[in-house]
């Protein structure tokens, strides 16, 4: 019988949740990160990475689950317990009054790509890190043109 070892630590606190990006999204969130690597490069940098570990799928394969573009995404933050929904957007149709997040901001950032159920880090502008839990993605609606 083998015994724990007590120094190790948990894998998963420092796994990431696995990430999905459509094709059709990554070549312009590329450009957005790219353009910003001068005026923000801590976040490009973040949002580059979240890119190169994301798994690519046409746009038809990725589930209604997964937040993209375009997503109404209800999360929770794990250490007040309050509940919050977005639309994530591109930076051009971004509108907090509306609830509308750019993908170039850090909660942006760290949405991008995750599934129902996900459990992810997120450190604010303030340089607090959060808990964060996905708890519901709606799929952007055919109507729901301005």
């Amino acid at each position: 019988m083998s015994t724990p070892t007590p120094d190790a630590p948990p894998k998963r606190s420092t796994r990431r949740p696995r990430i999905v990006i459509s094709a059709e999204d990554l070549a312009h969130i590329e450009g957005l990160a790219d353009g910003a690597l001068e005026r923000n490069p801590t976040l490009a940098d973040r949002l580059l990475d979240e890119l190169g570990r994301a798994r690519i799928v046409a746009a038809d394969r990725i589930p209604e689950t997964v937040v993209q573009i375009g997503s109404a995404v209800t999360y929770r933050d794990e250490a007040t317990g309050q509940e919050r929904t977005v639309e994530l957007v591109y930076p051009e149709d971004a509108d907090i009054a509306r609830q509308r997040v750019s993908v170039m901001t850090p909660i942006g950032v760290a949405l991008i790509g995750l599934s129902e159920g996900a459990v992810f880090h997120w450190d604010t502008r303030g340089n607090q890190r959060r808990m964060l839990t996905v708890i519901k993605v709606e799929a952007k609606s055919d109507t729901d043109d301005d």
